[in-house]
């Protein structure tokens, strides 16, 4: 995978001097890089990363040499690179590659795993650097949808160290402990419930005596969604209400806790299939010839 780049001029894109090159960096989120990236031919030298680098190839073969062997990478499939392995790339098949990829802090993976096992326990290492992980593969892509906000970064982490902890090195599959601290997840859940602003990690661990990756654990065993997402809901449920009492867009983004009016319309869209300015529209008094059952209507006598 390559070089970790800033973002460069022209919106973050750094591109090179074959127009079929590029490679486009969003910058760092609590301790996680995405970027995106194309290159034709021999993409770069070997070089190591302190990181885990957990990406997808979108188009054509990522070729590259790891741990003594040459790996390749089709469309779709995931690749696992764990900090301080060396590695090389370049297109393969005779035609440019494509890829998006998260570079994550291996402290990050570090607590989520002890979290997740119940106890101390060593960096995940993938033995097999190509995977065909639909679970993985769906949480790299999404991460380039999530709003910068702490509790999808932690259900982030959480979905990546599952897939690491899957695929380790024993073979096998290390299920979390299965106890739930009730009281403590029905704490979050109601500090959740009432906020309607972005919640922060500390906040939750603080109320619920949890840390932010088992919180996020045993949430989603009792809740069946996580965090992040239950409290999104919670803050749309609120945005669709002022709807209704005609609130304007740029008001109720900043009431209900995003960052903007295009903030707020992605999530809205994202969660009811339309944007909030035609459900504005479609929750106005209905045409006169509608019929609503026992609504202004007198039976015939």
């Amino acid at each position: 995978m390559g070089g970790r780049l800033g973002p460069g001029r022209g919106g973050g894109l750094e591109g090179s001097c074959d127009a079929d090159e590029w490679v486009a960096s969003r910058g760092s989120w609590g301790g996680i890089e995405l970027l995106r990236a194309r290159f034709g031919g021999r993409a770069f030298e070997r070089h190591r990363h302190a990181t885990y680098a957990i990406g997808v190839t979108e188009v054509g073969v990522q070729e590259f040499d790891y741990r003594g062997r040459t790996e390749r990478s089709l469309p779709g499939q995931v690749v696992v690179l764990h900090p301080d392995e060396t590695h090389d790339g370049r297109a393969g098949a005779g035609a440019p590659f494509g890829y998006r990829i998260l570079y994550v802090d291996p402290a990050l993976i570090a607590t989520a795993t002890q979290d997740l096992t119940g106890r101390p326990s060593p960096l995940p290492f993938v033995a097999d650097p190509v995977l065909d992980d639909a679970a993985l593969r769906s949480a790299v892509v999404g991460a380039f949808r999530l709003p910068p906000e702490p509790l999808a970064l932690d259900a982030l982490v959480l979905r990546l160290a599952e897939g690491l902890i899957r695929h380790g090195a024993r073979g096998h599959v290390q299920h979390p402990p299965g106890r739930i601290d009730h009281l403590a997840i029905e704490r979050g859940r109601a500090f959740l419930e009432q906020r309607l602003a972005v919640v922060r990690s500390e906040e939750l661990e603080a109320i619920t005596g949890l840390s932010r990756y088992e919180f996020a654990r045993q949430f989603r065993t009792r809740h069946g969604t996580s965090p992040y997402r239950y409290s999104l809901a919670r803050r749309l449920d609120h945005a669709r209400r002022r709807l209704h009492r005609g609130a304007s867009l740029a008001d109720l983004a900043l009431d209900a806790g995003f960052a903007d009016q295009a903030h707020l319309t992605r999530a809205f869209k994202a969660t009811f299939g339309l944007t909030p300015g035609r459900y504005a529209r479609l929750c106005g008094a209905p045409p006169a010839s509608a019929s609503w059952p026992g609504a202004g209507t007198t039976a015939a006598t």
